[in-house]
């Protein structure tokens, strides 16, 4: 993928482990791949239920573990809420732990977006019990 896309991510169960209201523990590999994304030019929403002070201690957890999103709950950082219009997030893509088939591991989604361009990771042939 050459092209900068705009990326929801949702935070509880996706980001970090589900302990809501709490914030649960790092996903694994979550905000390094987070960040790599950042710094090939995509945009991160963090697209979340959270609001109030729950919303702002999931963003500061998010800034202290170096990523910093585009805008929080909104597709753009300028836009005002109002009820007339829909809530959905205008995204390229959506990262969720509430995707059909669940959420794939931040590792997959790291070679999704960022391993080498148009080419698949190849897959080692099993052997069979000959040893062949």
């Amino acid at each position: 993928m050459n092209e900068t896309y705009t990326i929801a991510v949702d935070f509880d169960g996706t980001i970090v482990e589900d302990a809501f209201p709490d914030i649960g523990k790092p996903q694994l590999f979550a905000f390094d791949t987070l960040k790599a994304l950042q710094e090939k030019g995509h945009r991160l929403i963090l697209w979340t239920y959270r609001y109030g002070k729950q919303l702002d201690d999931a963003v500061a957890f998010c800034e202290k573990h170096g990523v910093v999103f585009y805008a929080v709950n909104k597709s753009f950082p300028e836009e005002n809420f109002d009820p007339k219009y829909s809530r959905k997030i205008n995204a390229d893509y959506f990262i969720d732990d509430r995707n059909v088939g669940g959420l794939m591991g931040w590792g997959e989604i790291y070679q999704q977006f960022l391993g080498e361009a148009g080419v698949a990771p190849v897959k080692k042939k099993k052997k069979n019990w000959f040893g062949l």
